[in-house]
């Protein structure tokens, strides 16, 4: 079965231009022109991806990504925000909302081709690993929970895979850059400060349950994961 892209776009013609692109891409699409109708159509199926604009009737792309975070139905599925918001904060906006990457207009159909392509590989790839466990905290892929014992830790979509990763890779120093490339991937044109902002929230959400400092920062070269509190 081919993969399928949920394109919720209100305007016909950027609609039918992407629409038309991802399809001759070899991806079965939907399009949807807001919210309430694209929330309709992930009833019937759930889609591997959406490309979402910020800007919709209604509810905005931004509201509608959070909403869609918060269902354990629909928390893993991947989206991209396409919009004409460039700003750093409005991006930090987006990814804070659980978002994957973000595609400012105007763009080009080539561009998204590849960052569809490049986010759906991020996802297969931390799909179907093994879980994962360091003293009494616990990640699980399989059904997207962390867990200190019998308590779950609540994490975005971002933090999570940036826990996954660490968690895979113990001991090890990465930097800003190489973060971006092996959470974020390849394809994905974001300020390596935004790798802070998420480093951040992880630590925050893993505070309570005595973990945080397992999230190290090394100075001048970047950050790593380690039992070892001393390190």
């Amino acid at each position: 079965m081919q993969q399928m892209i949920l394109i919720v776009e209100d305007d016909t013609a950027i609609r039918e231009m992407v629409a038309s692109s991802v399809a001759a891409a070899d991806f079965d699409v939907i399009e949807c022109n807001e919210a309430s109708h694209a929330l309709h159509r992930i009833g019937d199926r759930l889609p591997d991806l959406i490309l979402l604009d910020w800007m919709l009737p209604g509810q905005s792309g931004i509201e509608f990504a959070r909403q869609l975070k918060r269902d354990d139905a629909t928390a893993d599925i991947p989206i991209i925000i396409l919009t004409a918001k460039g700003e750093e904060q409005d991006k930090i906006r987006g990814f804070d909302a659980g978002i994957d990457d973000y595609v400012s207009k105007p763009f080009s159909t080539r561009e998204l081709i590849a960052r569809i392509k490049a986010v759906l590989r991020r996802a297969n790839v931390h799909g179907g690993k093994q879980p994962v466990a360091a003293d009494h905290l616990s990640l699980d892929p399989a059904s997207h929970r962390v867990s200190v014992g019998d308590r779950e830790v609540k994490l975005g979509p971002t933090e999570f895979r940036l826990l996954n990763f660490f968690m895979t890779h113990p001991d090890r120093v990465f930097d800003r850059s190489q973060l971006l490339d092996r959470v974020w991937g390849r394809n994905v044109y974001i300020e390596e400060r935004t790798v802070d902002v998420h480093i951040r929230r992880l630590r925050k959400a893993l505070m309570p349950h005595g973990y945080d400092g397992y999230i190290q920062t090394v100075h001048g070269a970047g950050y790593r994961f380690s039992q070892n509190l001393a390190a």
